[in-house]
C-alpha cells in the first residue's frame, strides 16, 4: 500500500503548504518566498547570498505587449491634439478632465484625460517624459505580473489619479498618463518588496519620491492626480498579492475590478460634488 508523503510547509511560514524547494539549500519555500533565479526558485537568504538584486530591471525582462499597445494610444492622442489643437471641439477640449464636465455626464473623461497631454511646446515634453517612465515601468512590471494584471493595474492607477486630480483641481483641464505611470510606480515597489528586493537599494522607491518632489516644487503638476494613482497602483498590487497568497489568483482579477469601479464612481461624486 502506497504511504502519502508527509506534508511540506514553507520554513519562514509554518502554515503554508508548499510543494517547492530553495534550488541552493533544499527548504521549502511559498509563493511569497520565492525568488527567480537562472538555476531556480530561491529562499530570500539564498537570493540575497548568491543572486545580489540590485537594479529596477531585474523583477522583469521580457515582451511588453500591453506597455507597447498604451504607449501608441498615447502617441495617436497626443497627433489628434496637435491636429485640431486651436479648436474648442478638439481632442483636448472634448477629453480633458474637469469636474464640470463630469457633473454633466461627460464621465468618460476620467478616462481620456489619462491620454492626452498638455498643448504647445511643452506638450512634447509632458509626453515624451511620461512615455519614457511608461516604457521603463513596463519593461520591468509587465513580464513580472503579466499582460492582463498589468492592464489592470494601469487602469486602477489611471482612474484613481483622475478622481485624486478632480479632488484637489476640480475646475482646471487635467490631461496626462502621470496617474496611471504613478500607480505603475507604487504597483513595482511593493512587488519588488513581494520578491525580497529592497526597492530604495534598486532605485524605484527613490524615482518615486524625486517624482514626488517634483509634484510640490513645481507649479502646474497636478498633485492630486500623482498620488492619487500612486495610491490605485499599490492598492491594486497588494490586492494581487494577497489573492496569490490565498490560491484564488480570480480573486486578484474581481479585485482589480472593484478598485477601478470605485475610483470611478469616487471621481464622478466628487465631480458632481465640486462640478456644479
Amino acid at each position: 500500500m502506497a504511504t502519502a508523503a508527509p506534508t511540506r510547509t514553507c520554513y519562514r511560514h509554518p502554515n503554508r503548504e508548499t510543494g517547492v524547494s530553495c534550488s541552493n539549500c533544499g527548504r521549502p519555500i511559498c509563493p511569497d518566498c520565492m525568488t527567480p533565479t537562472p538555476v531556480g526558485m530561491r529562499c530570500p537568504e539564498c537570493s540575497r547570498d548568491r543572486t545580489p538584486v540590485r537594479t529596477v530591471r531585474s523583477i522583469g525582462g521580457g515582451a511588453a505587449a500591453v506597455t507597447t499597445v498604451l504607449i501608441v494610444i498615447n502617441a495617436i492622442a497626443f497627433l489628434a491634439e496637435l491636429g485640431t489643437n486651436s479648436s474648442a471641439n478638439g481632442a483636448f477640449f472634448r477629453g480633458a478632465l474637469d469636474a464640470p464636465d463630469i457633473a454633466n455626464g461627460e464621465w468618460w473623461r476620467l478616462v481620456t484625460g489619462g491620454f492626452l497631454h498638455a498643448k504647445g511646446s511643452f506638450g512634447f515634453i509632458h509626453i515624451g517624459f511620461n512615455m519614457y517612465l511608461l516604457w521603463i515601468l513596463g519593461q520591468m512590471l509587465e513580464p513580472a505580473i503579466g499582460r492582463l494584471r498589468f492592464a489592470g493595474v494601469y487602469a486602477v492607477g489611471l482612474l484613481a489619479g483622475s478622481a485624486g486630480a478632480i479632488a484637489v483641481n476640480p475646475n482646471a483641464y487635467t490631461v496626462g498618463a502621470s496617474g496611471a505611470v504613478f500607480g505603475l510606480m507604487g504597483a513595482t515597489f511593493f512587488e519588488m518588496r513581494a520578491r525580497g528586493i529592497d526597492p530604495f537599494q534598486s532605485g524605484i522607491g527613490g524615482l518615486i519620491l524625486i517624482n514626488l518632489v517634483f509634484s510640490f516644487a513645481f507649479s502646474g503638476i497636478s498633485i492630486g492626480g500623482h498620488i492619487g494613482g500612486l495610491i490605485g497602483g499599490s492598492l491594486a498590487a497588494l490586492a494581487l498579492q494577497a489573492a496569490d497568497r490565498a490560491r484564488q489568483p480570480a480573486l486578484g482579477y474581481a479585485a482589480l475590478v472593484a478598485l477601478a469601479a470605485v475610483a470611478a464612481v469616487a471621481g464622478v461624486v466628487i465631480a458632481n460634488h465640486n462640478g456644479l
